[in-house]
């Protein structure tokens, strides 16, 4: 083992089929009876669901189903809290909530899917998309996440009284004795704005149901097939080995393709057993910038507690993060700011709190 990898060169096996053209990406799975779906997407940050009015695309030719969450069943279901907080932190204050498969009653960030097309080509599935009408009663849209947790703010999730997600405080040690026994205390605020990924290849998914063999398989752009045929075998109400999950060459990750499960994964696989033909999304690059999961931002206060020689004495470290419009992998991201924040330095003193704000934002 030590031979063949540490302190050698290890040669690349991709490469050739990567620039060549031979690799094989979701995209190029294509079937003679394929169906391609589109979406309709929330334009509005924030809304009520009026009425969806689809009569127009469903006389479109081509056009061979269109879903709204109420054509879901007992499938529309929030989607799993894929890592639940840690039962060790006292006093965690915790409002789970995760994505549904379509919006229903309410959006809540721009590009939040709320009809599902599909059609004999994704020509006509767009085109169709176009011709659906939805009507939506806006609401203010909750986007600074300082101004998320005001009092007055609308509230995203209306079962809640507040857009407040989560609170956390950690501690050890005496923070405010630190601050007595510094020579100087470093006050600082710290603002990290959101970011996105933009992959040469963006999301896409196929799913073939066979009907004879009782067997789904998806193709899908995820860094995480295990996960995934697992999650939706039990969504789909099939044994783990009637799915299997194909994850081929992907064209960049950067964090989003490690993001499960997204509304088009669990859409896709259903449709095909709905209709028993394979099904196809790509997603598109306006659809990348608006739906698929971002880097969460977060605003922090700081203090530094030091002795005249640089000595650390204390830190105390509050910040609020945007957990956007909902919160799958609950406290990932923020406990993982709040245990990194002390750094490899020896802090005999540290005061931690942090807020999780609901805003009209993805995930």
């Amino acid at each position: 083992m030590s031979t063949r990898y540490f302190g050698q060169r290890i040669k690349r096996n991709e490469d050739v089929r990567m620039l060549t053209g031979q690799a094989l990406h979701v995209d190029d799975v294509n079937f003679a009876n394929m169906l391609h779906v589109a979406f309709y997407r929330s334009r509005d940050a924030h809304g009520y669901i009026k009425e969806i009015d689809i009569s127009a695309a469903e006389e479109r030719e081509g056009v061979v189903a269109i879903y709204t969450a109420e054509d879901l069943g007992d499938y529309w279901q929030p989607g799993p809290l894929l890592v639940p907080p840690p039962p060790t932190i006292k006093g965690l204050i915790f409002n789970q909530r995760t994505q549904v498969p379509l919006a229903k009653d309410k959006v809540r960030f721009v590009g939040e899917p709320i009809v599902m097309v599909v059609a004999e080509s994704r020509y006509i599935a767009e085109d169709a998309v176009g011709d659906i009408w939805v009507e939506i009663d806006p609401l203010p849209a909750v986007i600074d996440i300082e101004q998320a947790l005001n009092e007055d703010a609308p509230t995203i999730h209306d079962d809640l009284d507040s857009n407040m997600a989560a609170y956390v405080i950690q501690k050890k040690g005496d923070y405010e004795a630190a601050v007595e026994k510094a020579d100087v205390v470093i006050k600082r605020k710290l603002i990290y704005d959101r970011g996105t990924a933009a992959a040469m290849e963006n999301r896409g998914i196929v799913a073939q149901w066979d009907a004879k063999s009782q067997k789904m398989t998806i193709w899908d752009t995820t860094q995480a097939p295990i996960v995934i045929r697992n999650g939706l075998a039990g969504m789909l109400g099939l044994s783990e080995h009637q799915v299997r999950v194909v994850a081929p060459f992907i064209g960049g990750g950067f964090g989003p393709k490690i993001m499960m499960f997204y509304q088009e994964e669990v859409l896709l696989p259903w449709a095909s057993m709905k209709l028993n033909r394979p099904v196809k999304w790509i997603e598109d690059r306006q659809e990348n910038f608006f739906a698929t999961t971002q880097e969460r931002g977060q605003v922090h206060e700081a203090e530094l507690a030091l002795t005249s020689d640089g000595r650390i004495l204390g830190l105390k470290h509050n910040f609020i993060h945007d957990g956007g419009a909902y919160i799958p992998y609950g406290l990932t991201v923020p406990l993982n700011s709040q245990a990194n924040a002390l750094g490899p330095y020896v802090t005999p003193n540290y005061y931690s709190e942090f807020k999780v704000a609901f805003t009209n934002k993805p995930i």
